[in-house]
């Protein structure tokens, strides 16, 4: 059984998208013959619609384009051969820095929470994810079906009925409780006359599809859009092909094919088996051999007492001596001895005299300053739950490691949840989230993530330099942000303050925000409206 959903088109909308998207029917393809502008406008909008990104184009984008030059062009053919000059450098050369000159948009739908953490995975990518705060999964897709991956080998095994049937029943009491809390939500919170009705409306609704995504189980579907050069789709594809869950390693197979219609030469040596296959073997045989040497050293299970927690469990004491010896010695003639024997002569407040003439005046979050801060990290171990770690994941520029999904850790009811009556109902939509994981895990080690809800807890590290943590700390602590990773961010900076004892460092981060707010996206949503009605 294919796990996709085919969309239909007609003879005229089909006329049109193949002259823009490298297949019409597969839930992953690429945009070409479109200006980039384009493709960029078309992820944006992405992230917070419903709808296909095929569907998205016809609807709103066409009408805004000059289609009579593309008529001749049908980029579902491919390219006839790859151009000789990039084929005979790279291919036969081997200069990788050449993959790095062409990118590719690439739309990848209907793919799991566990496979769309895969596909955030690289540095040098850039994403945009649906949003579980702007659309709610109450909605089906085309064929009437609940959002959900389905698992062939699970669909096919003794737990093929009773997976989706409690996959229906989760998304069943999503469905019923979002219009419960949000009717909930809005009396608590009642309009004010400041604010128009699409803006409250949309305030209101974020806060309780903030809520309820807990309840979501990790194969929930999400359309993502990439943008990457062929070299980092290249290193992509060959850990996905190593990775132990079918669906990972099928969907690497259909981006490659897609791939393979626009940039070729870029990926010619996925497929040569002493370049890619033989890379691809070395990720998996090191990443199983691993595995079970651990499991073989301690094959005692401990079981800690699950608690939500921040922790920083790594640092440099003389972090902030780090990050002025940097400053000195790219502002001064001098070695990096030097540097650091002139910052150890200094006086506590020639210190932070320097450090703030280096920060200078930040006009806001985005103004940050040099790679000084770059001297010293920080790394956290974090213990969430899944739907802030989905938030926290995409960060790039920062080392993440976490460990498989599972409800061992305990979950997290929202507060607004309990205060609306609705603990009851949303706890025994968990409980049967963790009785199929636990009945799935033996059989199914890799495929019963796919049971777990959002709401529980996963245990990961986040290792970053002082200059990342600024940028993340300021950015999730907004009174826009969900509260669960809000709250991981307002820890962060504490812990930096106060354990690493980093005081001129937390000095700068003068935008950490610690302000309450009860509808978090109202503020964002009136900014939203403003900036409508001047253009």
């Amino acid at each position: 059984m294919h796990p996709y959903v085919a969309e239909e088109f007609t003879e005229s909308e089909i006329a049109i998208l193949k002259r823009y998207f490298t297949n019409l029917e597969g839930p992953v393809f690429a945009l070409v013959n479109l200006p980039e502008v384009v493709k960029g406008a078309l992820f944006a909008r992405y992230s917070r619609s419903s709808k296909s990104l095929r569907r998205l184009f016809l609807d709103e984008f066409v009408s805004d384009l000059d289609l009579t030059g593309d008529a001749s062009i049908d980029a579902t053919v491919g390219l006839g051969r790859a151009d000789e000059l990039y084929q005979r450098i790279f291919y036969e050369y081997g200069d990788d820095s050449v993959a790095q000159l062409g990118g590719v948009h690439l739309a990848c739908e209907q793919a799991s929470n566990i496979l769309t953490k895969v596909l955030e995975w690289g540095r040098l990518m850039s994403y945009l994810e649906q949003s579980t705060r702007y659309l709610g999964y109450d909605r089906r897709l085309a064929n009437g079906l609940y959002r959900f991956y389905r698992d062939n080998d699970v669909l096919e095994s003794r737990f093929g009925a009773r997976y989706v049937g409690e996959m229906d029943r989760m998304f069943d009491t999503y469905a019923e409780m979002l219009p419960v809390l949000t009717e909930w939500i809005s009396k608590k919170y009642p309009k004010t006359p400041a604010d128009t009705d699409f803006v409250y409306r949309q305030a209101i609704r974020a806060k309780a599809l903030d809520a309820v995504r807990g309840l979501l189980p990790a194969s929930a579907l999400s359309n993502l859009g990439i943008y990457a050069s062929g070299q980092a789709y290249e290193g992509l594809l060959l850990r996905m092909r190593a990775h132990p869950l079918p669906e990972v390693r099928e969907y690497a197979q259909m981006m490659l094919d897609e791939l393979m219609k626009v940039i070729p030469s870029f990926l010619k040596r996925v497929e040569v088996a002493e370049r890619g296959v033989a890379w691809t073997t070395y990720l998996g045989t090191t990443r199983s051999a691993t595995r079970d040497l651990i499991t073989s050293m301690w094959p005692e299970q401990t079981h800690e007492e699950p608690a939500e927690h921040v922790r920083l469990v790594s640092f440099d004491p003389d972090g902030e001596s780090r990050v002025l010896e940097a400053i000195v010695f790219a502002n001064a003639a001098v070695s990096h001895d030097e540097a650091a024997q002139r910052v150890g002569a200094l006086t506590s407040e020639e210190r932070r005299h320097l450090m703030a003439t280096y920060v200078g005046d930040r006009g806001n979050r985005r103004h940050r300053p040099g790679r000084a801060f770059e001297s010293t990290e920080y790394r956290f171990e974090l213990v969430t739950d899944y739907g802030a770690f989905r938030d926290l994941q995409r960060h790039r520029l920062l080392t993440i490691e976490w460990q498989p999904l599972n409800v061992d850790l305990g979950y997290d009811v929202p507060e607004i949840i309990k205060e609306a009556g609705l603990a009851q109902r949303y706890e025994e939509s968990l409980a049967r989230s963790a009785d199929l994981f636990y009945d799935m895990r033996e059989e199914f080690p890799e495929q019963s993530q796919y049971a777990v809800a959002l709401a529980f807890r996963i245990r990961y590290v986040m290792q970053m330099n002082a200059r990342e943590a600024m940028h993340l700390i300021e950015l999730r602590s907004g009174p826009q942000g969900h509260p669960s990773y809000r709250r991981v961010a307002h820890e962060m900076a504490r812990l930096i303050r106060v354990r690493a004892g980093h005081e001129l460092i937390s000095d700068a981060m003068k935008f950490v925000d610690y302000s309450e707010t009860d509808l978090e996206r109202l503020e964002a949503e009136r900014n939203a409206e403003r900036n409508r009605l001047n253009h």
